[in-house]
């Protein structure tokens, strides 16, 4: 059967692959659509297997609640190019509403979490994979369940936050704390998360710069103590300065509210993920070539 533009343009309908790839999957089957989505289906899989080794540090950081239960997770793509995608969007709302309504709480069973296609989220981010033409994964998801919750996805979906309470907070309360803690960046709840292994670094680093010369031993305890507790405080939420009113801390606004955080999660895309470097010209020279 001789491959047409039409027969192109349904199999692009059907699969959402390049016009090119389509055309080789016709021509690979002698025209017969059904194969050539199977064909599609093979070769893209072998492709997104090729790419499971690259670095995935941009994407998406998404929270949903559903006033019952909240998420927030991070699909990482190889580039900022495919947040862009409608595609892409498409896949995080998919995974979102899936792990919502699931009971999922660690990443290995979000990955098995089916979407309403009845795929599993694994299987779509390889097949994204296949169809977008970059690394696609879901890195990482923390849920939370009963309680007060309270989410914030900043503009450009690089960073979502999602908090915890428990008592009376209202909405808009737990929203600008939701906000401070976008904005600040807190890496631990209170001091008591703070591991003893942090402490130590910090004050190794606090002796290291402070001239403490001809100070008394007990002096010089005090300034070095009175120097970590300050760094304590720049890193734990409840001790930060309330960005809406710097008068009080974090802590003691939630409390006057009658409420405490339970739980902090603030998922910011690519922390921790060391980056490559890459010649933008060359990569899209490579990709032209069809590696």
């Amino acid at each position: 059967m001789a491959v047409t533009p039409q027969l192109i343009k349904e199999l692009r309908e059907m699969t959402s692959a390049g016009m090119m790839d389509c055309k080789k999957a016709l021509e690979a089957t002698d025209g017969n659509i059904d194969e050539a989505v199977v064909w599609l289906r093979e070769n893209g899989l072998a492709k997104a297997a090729k790419k499971a080794d690259r670095v995935a540090a941009e994407g998406v950081s998404f929270a949903k609640t559903n006033g019952k239960r909240a998420v927030v997770f991070e699909v990482n793509s190889e580039t900022d190019f495919v947040s862009k995608n409608d595609k892409f969007m498409a896949l995080i709302e998919n995974i979102g509403s899936a792990l919502l309504d699931s009971s999922a709480s660690t990443l290995e069973e979000a990955l098995e979490v089916k979407l309403a296609s009845g795929q599993t989220i694994s299987e779509a981010c390889v097949e994204a994979t296949a169809t977008i033409g970059e690394k696609i994964e879901l890195r990482r998801i923390a849920a939370v369940e009963g309680g007060k919750l309270s989410i914030y996805n900043h503009a450009n979906n690089r960073i979502s936050v999602l908090l915890g309470f428990e008592g009376d907070i209202n909405d808009e309360d737990a929203y600008n704390v939701c906000m401070h803690v976008a904005a600040m960046a807190p890496k631990y709840l209170s001091e008591q998360d703070v591991p003893q292994e942090f402490k130590d670094q910090e004050l190794h680093i606090i002796k290291e710069t402070t001239d403490l010369t001809g100070k008394p031993e007990n002096v010089a305890e005090g300034i070095l103590k009175g120097k970590l507790n300050k760094k304590l405080a720049e890193v734990t939420l409840l001790a930060q300065g309330f960005v809406m009113d710097e008068k009080q801390t974090v802590g003691n606004f939630i409390k006057s509210k009658g409420a405490t955080l339970t739980n902090m999660f603030r998922f910011e895309v690519g922390e921790g993920i060391e980056k490559v470097t890459t010649d933008f010209a060359a990569e899209v020279a490579a990709q032209l070539a069809g590696n």
